[in-house]
């Protein structure tokens, strides 16, 4: 399973913003700059965060991105069945087409995949993925 460039984004943005050791809010440019990607798609990833809660941000001076709960409580399977279209194939929608939908075992093989690819996720929260925080903020130009 490879997951989109949204989901992707979504995890560094979270994990940067993990690891900040600063005061202030971190930036959309900031976070942009660090990882090297557009800040346009980093302020969308940014917006879908604040949709569902994993962060905050406050406009104005001294305004920016932060952690809306503590990084034990942002569970990443959560994040990712959140940023992520799950629908793996067009059967598994509602309005599937295939003619051999109803008797079809590699749908259910794929089902069960995805299940386990998630229910390893969901053994992990933010903070298990920066255990290594020195590390990551070093590598990040000092987060």
């Amino acid at each position: 399973m490879q997951l989109t460039t949204h989901t992707d984004y979504s995890l560094r943005l979270l994990i940067y913003l993990a690891v900040r050791n600063e005061g202030m809010p971190a930036t959309v440019q900031a976070a942009a700059d660090r990882y090297r990607i557009s800040a346009n798609h980093m302020a969308k990833v940014a917006q879908t965060l604040v949709l569902y809660g994993y962060i905050n941000s406050q406009r104005g001076r001294g305004g920016g991105l932060s952690l809306a709960q503590p990084a034990s409580q942002i569970n990443i399977g959560a994040v990712v069945r959140r940023t992520e279209n799950l629908r793996l194939l067009e059967c598994f929608g509602p309005n599937s087409t295939c003619p051999i939908d109803p008797a079809c075992r590699l749908k259910n093989i794929l089902g069960r995949a995805q299940t386990a690819f998630l229910e390893v996720l969901d053994e992990y929260s933010l903070d298990a993925l920066v255990t290594n925080e020195d590390e990551l903020r070093m590598l990040l130009g000092g987060a």
